[in-house]
């Protein structure tokens, strides 16, 4: 009883509070479409299919996550290749971007013209479903949310349809060791769709088909180029909704994986069409299995260096329909990291833990024209039944108010809960809003949680001290710790100061025993900092491993890989 009399306060009192904080971000960011040109057919290759793509980059940003048959997993090839300087290699395609060092964001390579006989090869698997539009293959070859460059674009760009389309392709590739690309949402932030060589853009977003639905054994089987929000209306019919939380090929995650997992944790299986066109599928449907290598876990995060992803198998996820969501502010981002871990160290199952600085929501103010305090915040999300969720609340709380935390306030309404989530989901186009003309380098660093607050402490000290923007954004639940450095493109000496700004901080985190990239992948990016965080050895056994599925070296030149590797 009195813990329902206290919830019943705290209830009352956060409707008070909720009232300031209602947010109505403006999606000024829009985005041109781009209708399919001359050489394709344009009522198979629709409007709606690039608005999807094109509105992906920014917008995709601003749907509420749903509830239910929540599959964490997204089936979208981003491809890789390494490159070394050895003999066995192509001399005419050496890259010299991404070695030990490298402080370069534009990733150099060399162009080879491709034989007629390939062109005719390619047009008789795809008919008018190709294009070698300048316009189209320069959007193609420029990454929408990634200020990496690279000084070539592909060649050609593909809309398979089915995986014998892309078996074809790729072994047409394999003949003529022309470079692959494997293309999917376009919001891969590290480079993974650059084209430093050329080649083929195999665009996936036509294989969409949701393959097969298995409400019993909780998951289903999908194309590579089926997005979250098609999955959504696809599942409809059997709960409230599902989303889609990262891309197989650079085992992304987001908010939701210090409760569900990562993609790792979430393909069943997957079917890859391999460098000289055969098609294997990984696992069976079993939820485990102790059988041969597994090559699922190989796959995802390879980046499409060793195969081009034509179907996955996502499990679902069965969300309770009740939950609460809180925030509260802190003098701190130290203050705020200590709840997040004290948080996870009490035991309760939150499915979400969110922080943000400062200078984050001084950019969601001028955004919208709100007067939120422009403290560190902290937000949760609590899931499970009613009695639960409102158990955990009070809990997180009481470890609130031991850590110098303000303003607890909590949200059980659909849309007050919405309201609330908008501060985190359109955090990015907030920066954008609060500095237009710039770009922003996202960094992506993740530790052992225990280190997260000293992380976050020791880097916002370094943030602080640059002329540059620079906001915290943090996965706090398991300390994964973004910043969005806004600087000017035109301005050498600017990027510059945000590459040392992520350099100091990728560099902090191995001192740490954590990674350079929790979510992101490696693509071009991250490349110089493999070898200081996973070794020589680590790398020359994925070169090997690289080398006996890909020989000829043609899946998407110069990702994940560093050049210098040799074995």
């Amino acid at each position: 009883m009195a813990s329902s009399s206290l919830f019943s306060s705290l209830r009352s009192r956060s409707k008070s509070l909720l009232s300031s904080l209602k947010l109505n971000l403006k999606t000024s960011h829009s985005c041109s479409q781009n209708p399919i040109r001359n050489s394709i057919d344009s009522k198979p290759v629709s409007n709606g299919f690039y608005y999807h793509r094109h509105q992906a980059n920014r917008s995709s940003f601003l749907f509420s996550w749903p509830s239910s048959l929540l599959p964490l997993a997204l089936a979208v090839s981003a491809g890789s290749l390494s490159l070394c300087d050895s003999s066995e290699i192509d001399s005419s395609r050496v890259l010299s971007f991404g070695g030990k060092g490298s402080t370069d964001y534009v990733v150099k390579g060399s162009h080879k013209e491709v034989p007629q006989e390939f062109m005719d090869e390619l047009k008789a698997i795809c008919q008018d479903r190709l294009t070698m539009d300048y316009d189209e293959r320069y959007f193609h070859g420029k990454p929408q949310n990634s200020f990496h460059k690279a000084v070539n674009i592909p060649d050609v760009v593909v809309f398979p349809r089915s995986e014998e389309e892309v078996s074809k392709i790729v072994k047409s590739c394999n003949k003529h060791k022309v470079p692959i690309i494997p293309y999917g949402g376009a919001t891969s932030i590290e480079g993974h769709t650059l084209s430093p060589n050329g080649g083929v853009c195999i665009d996936m977003s036509l294989m969409k088909k949701v393959k097969a639905l298995h409400v019993e054994d909780m998951d289903v089987v999908v194309e590579p180029g089926i997005g979250w929000i098609e999955l959504n209306e696809y599942l409809e019919r059997y709960g409230p909704g599902a989303t889609i939380g990262g891309m197989c090929a650079t085992r992304c995650s987001g908010s939701l994986a210090v409760r569900y997992g990562t993609m790792r944790d979430n393909v069943i299986n997957l079917k890859v069409v391999l460098a000289d066109g055969d098609v294997v599928k990984t696992a069976s449907r079993a939820r485990k299995s102790a059988a041969g290598y597994d090559l699922t876990r190989l796959l995802i995060g390879s980046e499409g260096t060793l195969g081009v992803i034509t179907e996955v198998t996502l499990r679902l996820q069965k969300i309770p329909q009740y939950s609460v969501v809180a925030i509260c502010n802190f003098p701190s981002v130290k203050d705020a990291a200590d709840v997040a871990i004290a948080t996870m160290l009490s035991g309760i199952q939150v499915s979400r833990v969110e922080l943000l600085d400062e200078v984050q929501i001084r950019a969601i103010n001028i955004a919208n024209g709100k007067n939120l305090p422009e403290t560190p915040t902290l937000m949760f999300e609590f899931i499970g039944t009613e009695a639960y969720s409102r158990e955990q609340t009070l809990i997180v709380q009481k470890i609130v108010s031991e850590h110098n935390g303000s303003d607890f306030v909590f949200a059980e309404e659909p849309e007050a809960k919405k309201e609330l989530w908008r501060i985190r989901k359109e955090a990015l186009w907030a920066c954008f809003a609060m500095q237009p003309n710039s770009e922003a380098m996202s960094t992506d660093v993740c530790v052992p949680l225990s280190h997260l607050a000293e992380l976050i402490s020791r880097s916002k000290q370094e943030l602080d001290a640059s002329p540059l923007v620079c906001t915290v954004i943090a996965h706090a639940g398991d300390g994964n710790f973004h910043t969005i450095i806004l600087f000017d493109p035109t301005k050498e000496e600017q990027r510059q100061e945000a590459e040392r700004l992520n350099h100091f901080m990728v560099h902090t985190a191995l001192a740490m025993e954590g990674t350079c990239t929790g979510e992101h992948g490696v693509g071009t990016g991250k490349i110089k900092y493999l070898e200081k965080e996973l070794g020589v050895e680590a790398l020359k056994t994925m070169k090997r491993i690289k080398a006996a599925l890909d020989p000829n070296d043609i899946m998407n030149p110069g990702k994940l890989i560093p050049p210098h590797i040799c074995f």
